[in-house]
């Protein structure tokens, strides 16, 4: 196997069995200074919040918004962190906390309260970053974090809706204008690149159905044959144009990290992209014949 045929093993953390791993070795480099203890409990603190053992919140069951979906994200983040840095630009420690705490908190808002009447969390799809922020003051609050971290962290947050822009940063610091960007270029190249991507399509409409989405999808394979357009569309953009100050330095992160002048996020999407195509031209709409090109079993953190 050479290094690109590998590739997918390295989006998942180097075939480490805890993606944090990777994360803690790319902060310490970026900044030696950073606080390795306090990503290791705020990881810990996100793996109880989906179990359902942290105080107030239920077991998590989005099966597409999932925890490994936020570590993956985390991963991605740190990444183009990293990629920036080996650019030129440097992090303060609370930079790159922030941007873990984000990136950990992104998609919490799809996960159930003790308060909540909810029977799945998915119900929350529809505006689900809100309710993430609200999570995420409230943890920073609770956990002694810096209050400057709240603000921070909601706008940052709000780089990953996709139907939204980030003029909202505007107002912030240079290096929050960054982790927002970040963020939101993690939260999209690490879920489109993932080797399980169109198995976990179906577990998408679910969410969205369970959220009473109004996307007008009405099975698991209309929304597969809008995904190309919305990959063309919605992702060039945000990839291209808002987040265009970042997402090139993923392919520095490679060059450095790996010895591999590619950006390895961008190859599998483009193959997954690919191969969807391929499978809708043979498919059509028949459901049947969708479910025998997709056979892998996304797997979960536990």
């Amino acid at each position: 196997m050479d290094q690109i045929q590998g590739g997918t093993d390295i989006l998942e953390g180097n075939g480490q069995d805890d993606p944090v791993e990777e994360v803690i070795s790319l902060a310490r480099i970026i900044n030696p200074q950073v606080d390795v203890a306090l990503i290791t409990r705020i990881k810990t603190d996100t793996t109880d919040i989906f179990r359902g053992n942290f105080a107030g919140f239920r077991a998590s069951n989005p099966t597409y918004h999932n925890l490994r979906h936020t570590l993956l994200v985390a991963l991605a983040a740190a990444r183009l962190f990293h990629g920036l840095w080996c650019d030129g630009r440097s992090f303060a420690t609370d930079t790159l906390i922030q941007g873990f705490l984000s990136s950990c908190f992104h998609d919490t808002g799809m996960l159930l309260t003790d308060a909540d009447s909810a029977r799945t969390g998915a119900r929350y799809t529809r505006g689900h970053e809100e309710r993430s922020i609200t999570f995420v003051r409230r943890y920073i609050q609770t956990s002694g974090l810096p209050q400057s971290y709240a603000d921070n962290c909601a706008a940052i947050i709000r780089c990953t809706e996709l139907k939204k822009g980030v003029d909202h940063l505007r107002s912030y610091p240079e290096e929050i204008r960054i982790a927002g960007h970040v963020v939101g270029c993690a939260d999209i190249l690490s879920q489109m690149a993932d080797r399980y991507y169109l198995e976990r399509l179906p577990l998408l409409f679910r969410e969205k159905k369970a959220g009473l989405d109004d996307s007008g999808y009405h099975t698991p394979v209309e929304l597969m044959h809008s995904t190309a357009d919305f990959y063309h569309t919605t992702v060039a953009h945000r990839l291209n144009v808002l987040f265009a100050d970042v997402f090139p330095s993923m392919r520095s992160h490679f060059r450095h990290r790996r010895q591999i002048d590619e950006d390895l996020y961008t190859r599998a999407i483009i193959k997954n992209i690919g191969y969807l195509q391929s499978i809708i031209t043979k498919c059509r709409a028949e459901q049947k014949c969708v479910k025998r090109y997709l056979r892998r079993v996304p797997p979960v953190y536990q």
